[in-house]
């Protein structure tokens, strides 16, 4: 089954970002969505240092030139390798005498000595790209445990105050432990002076590194601690190092949430974990949607600007969530999810944070179409309405459901053949079908032509490649069968129709007639979304995703596309379109933008009107 979906954009949804952003400084945080590469989704938390730079080197090499920037350790890169350590278990990690917490010196050899990450963060800069480390929530269980002396950062000594020296179990808050690691980590009061020094040791710490981004996880979304969120910002904007904040994870956000943090970060989770499945993929549609339509993209954050975070791309060689292995199995998702996963996160301007092993990976076609995805585009709108999705039908040309079809409907083109019953509503545009060029004109070695004289083959849209066709190789009868869909134009019965006077359109083949089901449209239509956005250079893009069991032919007339966005001086008779994942140039766009998207595809058009440049 099929659909042919006609989309309208409404301008009232649409939000704008001409003239908003201000002129970039050099010294502007975040000034477009971040890039890079983060090691959670193919290695967990067991990632060694030479697995890391080798990832750092190819992604210098390969995506660098895209903007991948950041090369990013995501958790416990201070946990002990050994039997018993997991990712919830309790004792295994290295902390340094105030409670602190350092890289593990097994998998971290560079670090012996005190030296912490800045080995590894001086290879990752000669390589051109920036280094990253995941934290969690204030302060460790094993540090409370311990009760280490409380660093004093402006002495160098235990921090005092009110005549005595503060520890670990002072400034703990036990009842606010990490929901999904209890036993690794709780907050810290930072109402006490020494809840807020043990805060300012830990990121001076980072910034001594050469840490130039930093994912602060359990402290957003249904973990949301807006006080220690405020502190850390604050000490971010004291250090002399610039570093990117961003935090995690993203479980119940919704942008009145955002709105409390947005301004004292850079990045912020909007979603819980991504892992390779479509149903993680398509529950990113509706969230994605709330963001835009609330201004909450690209406004100013810490430094510069934050940026809704979808969060990482699982793409490549990956492992499990909470794995104690590395990299050891593909994607689940198959190619076309994929394009729709790198199309979504960049139509919304989320920043892309790879996450599969680059070692094991031989091409990043996928992720360098970054370039080409309206990245830099300064005006987008996003909608999720459409007119009625219209399903064709197989019936017996005996029901009065068959009767509707007229080849003169209105003033619509003779070449087409449309739904006349969809013409009681003013605001409803018909379904219509386009008859194909004569049959008998090609030079194929056809036999037995006589048979299709008189005969329809009828395509999709105005672009001559998927035809109706009623049936497979044998006669209808059975419930399975009973619609109508598209398919490849080929010479063959089933794709061969005939319009009676009577209103009916017949199939040769199987003898049956195509009616047109507007009532369970309404149900699939929500399996259909768009986004449209102006490029660098006055290019139009719009993007189809279908989340759709089916494929589905999807259309857009370029009058809807206009009245969405005005500022684009859309022109029907000039604007000239191709498709970005497929490289296809389908020339002048003749009123509309057609195409069939597979399954849980996307289609990218770029519009390229003599108005609009």
């Amino acid at each position: 089954m099929n659909l042919q979906v006609f989309f309208f954009f409404s301008s009232s949804i649409c939000f704008f970002f001409h003239g908003f952003f201000p002129r970039v400084l050099a010294e502007e945080h975040a000034s477009l969505p971040p890039r890079g590469w983060n090691s959670y989704d193919s290695f967990c938390w067991t990632i060694s240092e030479e697995e890391f730079l080798k990832s750092a080197e190819i992604i210098s090499k390969q995506l660098l030139p895209h903007g991948y920037e950041y090369v990013v350790v995501d958790y416990l890169w201070y946990r002990r390798k050994v039997p018993g350590a997991y990712t919830d278990s309790l004792g295994f990690d290295v902390i340094d005498e105030w409670g602190r917490m350092i890289p593990d010196p097994g998998r971290w050899p560079s670090s012996k000595g005190g030296k912490g990450f800045t080995e590894v963060a001086n290879k990752v800069h000669s390589l051109g790209l920036k280094f990253g480390i995941h934290v969690m929530r204030g302060i460790s269980t094993q540090a409370v445990n311990a009760n280490t002396p409380v660093l004093d950062t402006t002495t160098g000594g235990a921090y005092e105050e009110s005549g005595r020296k503060w520890t670990a179990k002072d400034i703990g808050i036990k009842e606010r432990a990490c929901a999904w690691m209890t036993h690794g980590f709780m907050s810290v009061d930072t109402k006490l002076g020494a809840g807020r020094a043990f805060l300012r040791s830990l990121y001076k710490q980072y910034a001594e590194w050469g840490v130039d981004f930093v994912k602060h996880d359990c402290v957003f979304g249904d973990d949301l601690d807006v006080n220690e969120i405020s502190y850390v910002s604050e000490v971010l904007k004291e250090l002399d190092r610039p570093i990117l904040y961003s935090l995690s994870p993203g479980t119940s956000v919704t942008p009145a949430m955002a709105k409390a943090v947005n301004g004292l970060v850079n990045m912020y989770r909007i979603t819980g974990d991504d892992w390779d499945t479509w149903a993680d993929v398509a529950s990113h549609f509706d969230v994605t949607r709330d963001f835009a339509t609330a201004n909450m993209v690209g406004v100013e954050g810490l430094l510069g600007r934050s940026w809704p975070d979808l969060d990482m791309l699982p793409l490549g060689l990956l492992t499990d969530p909470g794995s104690n292995e590395g990299p050891h199995r593909t994607c689940n998702l198959n190619l076309y999810e994929q394009r729709t996963q790198i199309t979504l996160w960049s139509m919304a301007k989320s920043p892309l944070m790879f996450g599969g092993d680059f070692p094991h990976i031989t091409s990043t076609k996928n992720l360098k179409k970054g370039d080409e995805i309206i990245y830099w585009q300064s005006r987008k709108c996003l909608t999720d309405r459409t007119s009625e999705a219209q399903v064709l039908g197989l019936t017996s040309c005996a029901d009065m459901k068959a009767v509707g079809w007229s080849s003169e409907a209105l003033e619509q083109d003779p070449e087409q053949i449309c739904w006349k019953q969809n013409l009681g509503s003013k605001h409803q545009t018909p379904f219509c079908l386009y008859k194909r060029e004569s049959l008998l004109t090609s030079d194929e070695d056809i036999t037995d032509k006589q048979q299709y004289q008189g005969k329809l083959q009828l395509l999709a849209t105005d672009q001559p490649d998927f035809c109706l066709h009623a049936s497979p190789k044998r006669k209808v009868t059975s419930k399975e069968h009973r619609r109508g869909s598209f398919s490849p134009c080929r010479w063959d019965a089933n794709q061969m129709w005939e319009l009676h006077r009577n209103g009916t359109l017949t199939n040769s083949y199987s003898g049956l007639c195509v009616t047109v089901n507007s009532a369970e449209a309404k149900v699939n239509s929500g399996g259909v979304r768009s986004w449209i956005a102006t490029g660098r250079k006055g290019e139009v893009y719009v993007a189809f995703f279908n989340l759709n069991p089916v494929t589905t032919v999807i259309s857009a007339k370029i009058s809807d596309l206009a009245k969405a966005l005005p500022s684009a001086n859309l022109n029907e008779s000039s604007c000239k379109y191709r498709e970005v994942w497929s490289g296809k140039d389908y020339g002048v766009a003749n009123q509309s933008i057609s195409i069939a998207v597979e399954t849980h595809g996307t289609a990218l058009f770029v519009l390229n009107c003599a108005s609009a440049l």
